[in-house]
């Protein structure tokens, strides 16, 4: 019974209708009524007239609409009268008539037959639900009414109630985990198809809404969820086994090692759905995606299945035959110019991928054997697909497999350089494929070893007589030349240039488009040996640039800008001459004209006003008033953000390029992404002009900082906008800086001004990446101003920022241990988890140079703030985690380093760590102690000394430790070489027997790798030698070679250098050494190295 009146459903009705209106103009003047007369003054009268609506019995398609038009209006939001606070619609009623709306939506739930309407109501269900659940609200019958409903004798009430825990899995409590597990099995043996399906879809979405902890309780539904598959296989049912498969995807991400007992069985159901042509494409690729999703999240299980790898295999390169079916002389493919026409849904794309991403998780061992056995054959078939696909399979492996195919690539380049000269267009263009993939993924190997190969053998396919062939191959060289030497590509210019600039005259557009880039890319490479080419090749470019003004030749245009402007950088300002400057008044003119959005010169111009301000230097001044307002318009765009709440909207928004669509709580968010790449990219330039042009850039810094960097740094909708605001900061106060002078009144308001907005983003963020730029931007900031630029309270904030950084850092670290803890034996780190450990030392490591810019720059006045997080490095420095004890360590020293005397005041919290980390087993870690017992001889005074000289037998002992000398070790054993000589200079009345240890110091000589370390050991020891110190004479022949390789090494650079070659000349002579018979111990390069000291 209605509890509305009979004229307000009337109006309802209409109001219905008219939105459902074919009429553009009647549906608009609905929306606007709706939004304005009812969600606006009667939200209440308009949701439970919805409700109402869903029971209207005559009318399935009203009662449809109503379901959906509630959902649409419950999840608006409105502002609560008298306060700022905004809540969703259907949150701002009052309590009666929430729980009159709740209970009539179960009533047309329990009432409704119509499969497709009860699915609608179901969604409305579920988005209060929702809601309740994200305000920690309980809404008590609807458990219940779920579980009847799951036991009904109806199966779309089965159904109905499985669809909305899939929905909203948080209303299921702890307290009824046990009733749901019996609803779920039951649902998985229901006689209907479709409410298994419902039941699995819902116990996925239930599985991943639990803490890891609870999951292994479920375990046991494994069985009944899998036998759920093979009478769908049997009975055809595509979609119903794509829809279940799906849901085992899910599973699979969430907790791989619940499938352990059951996998080789499901690996054998897997691979008979993948060859099963009779599904469809569908199930096909799904059955492939569930079998890769093990291989990115539980390899280890994959590796030990008897026939996982091998079938994976053999089905992936299968479906990568899977090609050009209706083409077969690729006549159809030849002539399409959209070479980005195939889409990602078809099989032999979906095999390509798969073998990519097995090749990077199970690694060479596993995936070379059977992918060889198979590859030889392929490259011999009589069939061009199995060609391709083998071409198209070493593409793909190679990243993953480059370890082991490293040393293999004589046998592999046998195979691939021959399919350069197929019958077949399809095949040659996959041979260039993979010889460009190798090219990156073998980057350094390829050049210096196979660059004759490839390019011997690539550079005919340019003239091919199919355009696709031309352009790819094209394409594979720039692969190639990003990565080779300006000496590997010097030999083959001349004919690579003749090629490309026959290219330029090809009738297809996109292989001109693609020939320019390719020129850009060499004269990247070969850099000032492109001027030989500069005088053909730069009046074609500007030919292009003020010839072709057709809409149509716009992208090649900005290639030719693009290409200018590169071969300018490579061959430089003098060079060019008279052209730099008609160059950019070129790029001047045409910018000008550029009246489109879409116009693809706007972009590229950016860039070249970027490269032709590295050209030109302090030259490129006089442009900025033109190049400026483009890129400030770039720089200074807000988000453009639109809330979709209608499933049309969204449809749209999906097909639409540029766009994100971000759910949050019940809504989808459209986040214009393509205007933040722009803003980015903007803000990225602005850097650059400011890094070039320095006081010349002063005009612009104002603005910039106020109206794009600053606000920037809080950009949240767009991390790459937030970390090139923040390389942006720096750059901005050096200009200002070099313009006013480092103790300007007008820097010192900047940097005020600038100061609070950085420190306010140092706050903890889950971003951890972004945070450690915030981080970045601080310390290189207070760099540029220099000494004293913090007061206390910039001290105060800063340290109460990290010390919530530091917190929130200490519980990840907690909660992956307890991941750890849950993980099945043999079972690794995921890589979403190992991305996060790097994360995490990359932000330690940032906040450890912040620490180090402000004791650098304000001494012991940083002391009272940074005391404060005692604790923190307390705990850290004994921590078992070996990055938490080099943290710890590295601030201690610059305790040490930067506040003198003062530091004896934290000699408890100092001394023992030092002695810990001098005996630590990771290198980097008894670096530091090393250097902090150094540095305390040098900077701590007296107080320090008498612990610093019982160190001494600590530091021999790290030069002594086995392998001393090798990479990992060597930089902490002249840390320690370093600090004895430290302790010995600054302290050597509290050492006896000083002559002794002397000349043991001598022995922990040379100090060849470490550039800071070297010139205090070699200062130390050219004063001994002016001192005619007995030990070192007595060891002349020892001290005279440790200066030689130290010289060879350059590790001593600039006077440092003269002063200790003239020690080393005194000691010849005063020790009456050898010294050319010494020399002749070393190679002749150190020689002649040596010798030019000596002369």
């Amino acid at each position: 019974m209605s509890v509305l009146p009979p004229d307000i459903h009337a109006a309802l009705v209409q109001l219905l209708q008219a939105l459902q209106a074919p009429d553009n103009t009647v549906r608009s003047n609905a929306e606007e009524q709706l939004n304005t007369e009812w969600v606006a003054k009667r939200p209440d009268i308009l949701l439970m007239g919805l409700v109402e609506q869903m029971q209207n019995l005559n009318e399935p398609g009203t009662r449809s609409f109503s379901a959906v038009l509630f959902r649409r209006m419950a999840t608006k939001t409105r502002k609560i009268e008298g306060t700022d606070e905004q809540r969703e619609l259907f949150f701002t009623l009052q309590q009666a008539q929430k729980l009159a709306i709740r209970q009539n939506l179960l009533q047309c739930l329990q009432s409704e037959t119509l499969p497709h309407v009860r699915n609608k109501i179901g969604d409305a269900i579920a988005e209060i639900a929702r809601q309740y659940s994200d305000d920690g609200e309980p809404w008590p019958e609807l458990l219940g009414v779920l579980f009847q409903a799951s036991q009904s004798a109806d199966p779309g009430q089965r159904e109905a109630a499985f669809r909305i825990f899939a929905t909203t899995p948080g209303i299921i409590e702890k307290q009824h985990e046990d009733s749901v597990q019996g609803a779920f099995t039951k649902g998985f043996k229901d006689d209907d198809a479709q409410v298994r399906i419902a039941a699995m879809e819902a116990f996925a979405s239930f599985f991943r809404s639990i803490q890891k902890k609870s999951q292994k309780k479920y375990f046991s539904s494994i069985p009944d969820i899998l036998n759920i598959l093979p009478p769908l296989k049997e009975a055809g049912d595509s979609d119903s086994l794509t829809k279940a498969l799906i849901a085992l995807i899910e599973l699979a991400e969430v907790c791989p090692a619940m499938f352990k007992n059951l996998f080789r069985s499901l690996v054998v159901f897997s691979i008979t759905v993948i060859q099963d042509k009779e599904l469809g494409d569908q199930p096909r690729q799904n059955a492939l995606e569930l079998m890769a999703t093990f291989a990115d999240y539980n390899p280890a299980m994959c590796k030990k299945d008897e026939t996982y790898t091998s079938d994976m295999v053999t089905q992936c390169l299968s479906l990568m035959t899977d090609i050009g079916m209706d083409d077969e002389d690729a006549s159809a493919w030849n002539a399409s110019e959209d070479l980005d026409s195939e889409e990602n849904n078809l099989n032999h794309v979906a095999g390509e991928q798969c073998m990519d991403r097995l090749a990077n998780k199970l690694g060479g061992q596993s995936l070379l054997p059977p992918t060889f056995n198979w590859l030889p054959r392929m490259m011999t078939s009589s069939a061009w697909r199995d060609r391709h696909a083998a071409l198209m399979a070493i593409s793909a492996i190679s990243e993953g497999c480059r370890d082991l195919m490293v040393g293999e690539l004589d046998k592999v380049l046998d195979l691939v350089v021959p399919t350069l000269r197929d019958p077949h267009p399809r095949v040659r263009w996959a041979g260039c494929n993979a010889l460009g993939q190798m090219s990156t993924d073998f980057a350094g190997t390829m050049q210096e070893s196979y660059h004759h190969v490839v390019l011997t053998n690539i550079i005919p396919v340019l003239d091919s007589a199919e355009p696709r062939v031309q352009s790819h191959a094209a394409a594979a060289l720039v692969n190639f030349c990003e990565e080779a030497e300006k000496s590997v590509l010097e030999p083959y210019l001349d004919d690579l240039l003749s090629h490309l600039l026959r290219l330029l005259r090809s009738p297809k557009r996109f292989v001109q488009e693609q020939a320019l880039s390719t020129i850009a890319t060499i004269a990247d490479s070969a850099e000032t040996a492109f001027g030989k080419y500069y005088g053909t090749l730069m009046p074609l470019l500007f030919d292009v640039l003020t010839k072709e003004q057709s809409k149509e030749y716009r992208l090649l245009r900005a290639k030719a800008m693009e290409c200018a402007t590169l071969i300018a950088l490579a061959v430089g300002k003098e060079r060019m001459g008279q052209d730099a400057l008609n160059l950019v008044q070129l790029l001047g003119s045409i910018q000008q004209n550029i009246v489109d959005a879409d116009d693809p010169q706007s972009q590229y111009l950016l860039h070249c006003w970027g490269r032709m301000c590295r050209v030109l230097g302090q030259d490129f001044i006089p442009y900025l008033p033109g190049v400026m307002p483009p890129l400030m318009e770039l720089a200074s765009a807000k988000a453009d953000i639109q809330l979709l709440d209608d499933e049309e909207q969204i449809q749209n928004f999906e097909q639409e390029e540029g766009w994100e669509l971000v759910p949050v709580k019940g809504k989808v968010i459209g986040i214009k992404t393509s205007a933040l790449e722009d803003k980015h990219m903007a803000i990225e330039l602005i850097v650059i002009y400011a890094q070039q042009l320095e006081a010349a850039f002063e005009p612009y810094v104002l603005q910039i900082m106020q109206k794009v960097a600053l606000p920037g740094l809080a950009f949240f909708f767009h991390d790459p906008v937030r970390a090139a605001s923040a390389k942006s900061v720096p750059m901005l106060l050096n200009s200002y800086k070099k313009a006013h002078g480092e103790r300007s009144p007008l820097l010192a308001t900047l940097w005020e001004l600038t100061v609070e907005k950085v420190l306010e983003v140092l706050t903890p963020e889950s971003q951890i990446e972004t945070l450690a730029e915030m981080y970045q931007c601080f310390y290189e900031s207070v760099e540029v101003l220099g000494k004293d630029c913090l007061t206390g309270t910039h001290m105060a904030t800063f340290i109460e920022a990290a010390k919530g950084t530091l917190e929130e850092y200490q519980e990840r670290v907690k909660a992956r241990l307890e991941e750890r803890q849950e993980n099945e034996e043999g079972e690794d780190d995921s890589e979403e988890i190992l991305y996060a450990i790097e994360d995490d030392q990359t932000l330690l490591s940032d906040m450890n140079k912040a620490f180090h810019t402000i004791f650098k720059n304000q001494g012991s006045s940083f002391l009272p703030s940074w005391s404060r997080l005692l604790p923190f490095y307390n705990n850290f420095v004994t921590n078992a985690d070996s990055t938490q004890r080099q943290w710890a360590l590295c601030i201690m020293d610059d305790v040490l380093e930067f506040c003198g005397e003062q530091s004896w005041n934290y000699q408890d919290h100092i001394r023992q760590p030092l002695i810990n980390g001098m005996q630590d087993e990771i290198p980097a870690n008894r670096q530091a102690a090393c250097y902090g017992v150094g540095v305390a001889a040098q900077k701590g005074g007296v107080a320090w000394s008498d612990f610093v000289a019982e160190s001494l037998p600590t530091l021999f002992a790290v030069c002594q430790i086995p392998n001393a000398r090798e990479d990992d070790h060597v930089f902490a054993t002249e840390n320690a070489c370093t600090s004895i000589a430290k302790i010995l200079q600054s302290n050597p009345g509290k050492v006896p027997n000083l002559q002794e240890v002397v000349a043991h110091w001598i022995n922990t000589l040379p100090v060849i790798n470490d550039e800071e370390a070297a010139p205090y050991a070699y200062m130390f020891l050219s004063q001994l030698i002016d001192q005619q110190n007995p030990a070192v004479l007595a060891s002349a022949d020892k001290a005279f070679l440790a200066i030689a390789v130290a010289l060879e090494a350059e590790t001593l650079q600039g006077q440092t250098a003269q002063r200790v070659a003239t020690a080393a000349k005194q000691l010849i002579n005063t020790a009456g050494i050898d010294a050319n018979g010494l020399l002749a111990t070393l190679s002749p390069e150190t020689q002649q190295s040596i010798r030019t000291y000596f002369a």
